[in-house]
């Protein structure tokens, strides 16, 4: 996956029908880091831009839970 800047738009979504939250990435990834592990698997970043995925033609729109835990770690490990 291609870098993605931490000032990006993006928004939180769940497959359970809660109410999404709007922010950067960074706000995200720092709110996907508290969930419980049921709602994380539910979860998923829309992004304003697409970005580049290993192995496919196209680029993508969605970031799967374990893209996002990446980038949780990505953020726990930079401070």
């Amino acid at each position: 996956m291609s870098p993605i800047p931490w000032d990006q738009p993006a928004t939180l979504i769940d497959l359970d029908g809660k109410a999404p939250f709007i922010g950067t990435i960074r706000d995200c990834a720092m709110h996907f880091a508290i969930f419980k592990p049921f709602a994380k698997a539910q979860a998923r970043i829309l992004l304003t831009v697409p970005v580049h995925r290993e192995g496919r033609k196209t680029r993508t729109w969605i970031l799967e839970p374990d893209e996002i835990a990446q980038l949780a770690e990505r953020l726990n490990s930079e401070g």
